[in-house]
């Protein structure tokens, strides 16, 4: 690959509203798919280069797949298990939940 994704945060006043964002090239795609090592410290310690203490750190591989994808290549009853799996609302039950808040945000705006 002659490109990997960067996980990226902006500042507090950005335009993401401090969710992580990728900047992908132009001429490249959002990747399908993100694999994202869990690095935590395990409480031991072992000696370093140069004899001093280095946490011993345990990595665990987690992959995170673009939900959009899946939405669009499964069938409904599928996507639903998937975000419940998830502990997410079915879609339907989302949708309209999404719905009333956007009806109240627009009201509020008015």
């Amino acid at each position: 690959m002659d490109w990997f994704p960067e996980i990226m945060y902006e500042e507090e006043n950005g335009i993401s509203s401090k969710i992580p964002f990728i900047a992908v090239p132009r001429d490249k795609e959002m990747p399908k798919l993100l694999f994202i090592f869990e690095s935590r410290e395990t409480g031991e310690i072992e000696p370093g280069a140069e004899g001093e203490d280095l946490p011993v750190v345990q990595l665990d591989l987690h992959q995170y797949a673009d939900m959009s994808i899946l939405k669009n290549r499964l069938d409904l009853e599928t996507f639903d298990k998937v975000r419940a799996a998830l502990g997410l609302e079915p879609v339907a039950s989302a949708a309209s939940k999404g719905a009333k808040i956007t009806q109240n945000v627009r009201k509020n705006l008015s």
